[in-house]
């Protein structure tokens, strides 16, 4: 049944009735239930509703959605209530548990979601400066809130919200960036592992920069050495963090304004960096034909797989691109490989770089498997949270 949510008075409390299977999946613990499994729903999208169980039973507090097929999203269990408080504490328990990482840079992610039990909210910080994404209408209507405790909390020069991923379109809202706290500059100068960028909050990627790679580009480093050749590199994450070590570094992205920033970023750290513009797979084929060889390849995409339809497509262009790399690695090389694709899981992936390595006649090793870094937290029973994937492999033969 997909029901039609009905208004009701504001002095009724709004309320939401699962299906027989919605209330066996919120006690297997995911914190989303689908429309399909939504049997009755009294309330205005944005709403946080009681949820009850087909028996009339009260199974917990969520985010309601009169638009997303993702209709319900658990905020509280039980009768405990979902208020203002319960968001504040929430809140300060992120922070704290991001405060005990001892994380090695001044940007990091500060709320990561359902991870954090505060579903369809992001908070990075930057220096001083925080960035926030509401991706529910519920979590829209709470973000004055949000802004109010979060500034209480942390003092920020200013707050953006980056509120223009196309997830929000499919709640009905709309894509826009504003400042909502404070003042917040063109740019943000931040550090990463000993690295300087500058991120732009307003149009980079994500809230600014790819966050959820800093652990991984610190392990990568311990194994870098000789020519390093790294592929769809951004703002030369990667490239630099692993540079440092290596005798000679490419870096490849189809971007033109990504090289002229990698350029930038290495000539501030003093890193010399080759970086170049072009199709990481055409390149690839391209210096295999030449003969080229690397000590030390990078390979992290954006994501193939945006969605289950896209699944068949990704493989092939994973397997693709992994092909190649291996043919240019040189034997005892080292290969960092990474997918972000949500809808490829760990063992999928595992088995795409198998077979491109059968092809590609390299006998591999799994020398460290790795996933987002600490402050992009898994909830174990949610596999949507699970979606960074990183190997570093050995090229034996």
């Amino acid at each position: 049944m997909n029901p039609e949510p009905r208004t009701s008075s504001r002095a009724t409390l709004p309320t939401a009735v699962v299906s027989a299977r919605g209330e066996q999946r919120l006690r297997g613990g995911h914190p989303w239930i689908y429309r399909s499994d939504v049997a009755d729903v009294r309330a205005e999208g944005g709403d946080i509703v009681q949820v009850r169980s087909p028996r009339g039973q009260v199974v917990g507090s969520a985010l309601f959605s009169d638009r997303s097929q993702i209709t319900l999203r658990m905020l509280t269990h039980g009768e405990q209530p979902a208020d203002a408080a319960l968001v504040r504490q929430r809140l300060e328990t992120s922070i704290a548990f991001r405060n005990s990482l001892g994380i090695d840079a001044t940007a990091y992610r500060l709320v990561h979601g359902e991870a954090d039990l505060l579903p369809s909210l992001i908070v990075d910080r930057y220096g001083d400066y925080l960035v926030v994404q509401a991706l529910s209408q519920g979590m829209d209507r709470l973000l004055p809130s949000i802004v109010e405790a979060l500034t209480d909390l942390l003092h920020p020069r200013g707050v953006l919200a980056r509120n223009d991923p196309r997830a929000r379109v499919l709640e009905g809202l709309e894509q826009r960036v504003d400042v909502l706290s404070g003042e917040v500059p063109e740019t943000v100068t931040v550090t990463e592992t000993g690295i300087e960028y500058d991120a732009d909050l307003r149009r980079g990627q994500k809230t600014g920069l790819f966050l959820d790679q800093r652990e991984n580009r610190a392990a990568a480093a311990a194994y870098a050495r000789g020519r390093l050749l790294d592929c769809f590199s951004y703002n030369g994450g990667f490239a630099l963090v692993m540079g440092r070590h290596c005798t000679e570094t490419i870096a490849f992205d189809v971007s033109e304004e990504a090289v002229s920033r990698i350029r930038q970023n290495a000539s501030r750290n003093g890193i010399a960096v080759d970086a170049r513009a072009g199709n990481v797979f055409d390149e690839l084929r391209g210096l295999d034909r030449l003969g080229e060889r690397f000590d030390t390849i990078v390979l992290d995409p954006p994501a193939f797989a945006k969605n289950k339809a896209a699944i068949v497509n990704a493989t092939a262009g994973y397997k693709e691109i992994n092909l190649r790399a291996l043919r240019l690695l040189k034997p005892g090389g080292t290969l960092v490989t990474c997918s972000c694709s949500y809808n490829i899981n760990e063992a999928a992936f595992a088995g795409i770089v198998h077979e491109a390595s059968v092809d590609a006649q390299a006998h591999v090793t799994v020398v460290e498997k790795r996933m987002q870094g600490r402050d992009h937290p898994v909830l174990l029973g949610v596999p949507e949270t699970y979606y960074l994937k990183c190997f570093i492999l050995r090229k034996v033969a």
